[in-house]
């Protein structure tokens, strides 16, 4: 059982969010830097990157690499200006000769870069393909919204900082229960029985959490504990048994919806995605 999930973590993922917008690090942009992009945009509308052609051993540059590569660099926060077009320039020219070394000696022919540079053609197309749906099937706020709420009820408005002893039998866990019940400390019989091996070490500490954090067995036991209070029998749970021991319980700060509104839209995506592929993969003939 993983003993340190924020409440955003929990359930939200990012990565294949960042994978279908094309610009993996464009999330990893701080405030700031959102802010100061912004801020420069008049200045680069004002002097943007000039369109730029260039000749390697009498081979063009497409104009076309220039395009997208000065695309990727505006969707990662950076505005368009001359420096730009020409660091751009600088760096197609580079590329063009090392592929032209590699041409001469022959890589391109191997089967092996072959087939990877034709999944690298294949990886384009496929991220294009799901920006293309993403934008043509947009997630409204209404929708947001209501998966935020949803979300809010599940987690519920208190956190809890509770102990558990986890074992593999029942046996073990009223055994456990026994140790406890002639004194000895909840932390020594965690250290020395616990197959928990996240919270183990610890004595046991879960840290704070919501309970909807937790399995529902698991949950619905800590929040039925008063203060100071451990289980008197065993709960089961898909990961084993545990004795549980509350240690304390305060009320939870839940993020207001605007704070944490790009995350569910984030999820939404990578949850309509998923369903998009499991469509076309129903249909599809694979042999």
């Amino acid at each position: 059982m993983q003993s340190k999930l924020n409440f955003v973590v929990l359930a939200l993922a990012t990565a294949t969010a960042a994978f279908i917008s094309g610009a993996p690090h464009a999330f990893a942009q701080t405030k700031a830097e959102k802010a100061a992009a912004k801020a420069a945009a008049p200045a680069a509308a004002a002097a943007p990157a000039a369109p730029q052609s260039a000749k390697v051993n009498g081979v063009a540059i497409p104009s076309a690499y220039f395009d997208a590569m000065n695309k990727e660099r505006e969707a990662s926060g950076q505005p368009s200006t001359p420096d730009v077009g020409a660091a751009i320039k600088d760096e197609l020219v580079n590329r063009e000769i090392l592929s032209q070394a590699a041409r001469k000696k022959g890589l391109d022919k191997t089967a092996l870069v072959s087939a990877q540079m034709d999944m690298a053609r294949q990886a384009v197309l496929i991220r294009t393909f799901f920006d293309d749906y993403v934008k043509a099937n947009p997630i409204t706020d209404a929708q947001l919204k209501t998966d935020y709420e949803k979300f809010v009820a599940q987690m519920g408005d208190k956190e809890y900082k509770a102990r558990h002893v986890l074992v593999e039998t029942e046996d073990e866990a009223k055994a456990v229960i026994a140790s406890l019940g002639k004194g000895d400390s909840f932390e020594k019989v965690a250290k020395e029985k616990s197959k928990d091996t996240g919270s183990k070490d610890n004595g046991g500490d879960l840290d704070w959490g919501p309970a909807g954090r937790y399995v529902p067995e698991f949950g619905n036991a800590m929040k039925a504990l008063k203060k100071g209070e451990t289980t008197k029998t065993a709960v089961k749970s898909p990961f084993g048994f545990h004795v549980i021991r509350l240690d304390d319980v305060r009320d939870m700060k839940v993020p207001a919806f605007t704070e944490v509104k790009d995350n569910f839209k984030q999820r939404a995506q990578q949850e309509q995605i998923t369903k998009l592929v499991q469509e076309l993969r129903s249909k599809a003939t694979v042999e």
